[in-house]
């Protein structure tokens, strides 16, 4: 099938109206929320507040808030309290319904799972993404894929 094939291959694929693109499933199950795709690595730890704002100057979100968004990014960036951050964003709900990254390095890892924070990987989905930032979007881990809603 054709459409199995761009699947595996990782490509977006147009049908009945949605996009879908295929990633590999990290940490948790599912998600649902609108996208926010960020072309710059983000810092937890002094790069986003307490309420789940980017705060971080001159960063292409900076006044965006993150809380509930299915948050695209090419990797994090920082220290090893970043991952305390997001447990904090968490458990105040202000976290990212979901993170879906380009790379995934062992702190980002580890803030997700302590977090509860579901994550995926694809490479190239900065680009792949970043037409539909503000879409609503369903990420399927368990599948492996994430589908753009029309």
């Amino acid at each position: 099938m054709q459409l199995q094939g761009a699947l595996e291959a990782g490509a977006e694929v147009g049908g009945a109206g949605e996009v879908r693109l295929k990633l590999r499933g990290v940490y948790g199950s599912r998600a649902e929320g609108r996208l926010l795709v960020s072309t710059e690595p983000i810092s937890f730890l002094g790069g986003v507040d307490k309420s789940g704002r980017v705060v971080e100057r001159s960063h292409p979100l900076q006044g965006r808030r993150i809380a509930g968004a299915l948050l695209v990014l090419p990797r994090s960036k920082g220290s090893t309290v970043g991952c305390y951050v997001m447990y904090s964003l968490a458990r105040h709900r202000c976290a990212p319904a979901a993170i879906v990254a380009e790379q995934a390095d062992e702190l980002l890892v580890s803030g997700c799972v302590i977090s509860g924070i579901p994550l995926g990987v694809c490479e190239g989905a900065v680009e792949r993404l970043s037409s539909y930032s503000g879409r609503r979007a369903v990420l399927e881990l368990t599948q492996g894929y994430l589908e753009v809603e029309e």
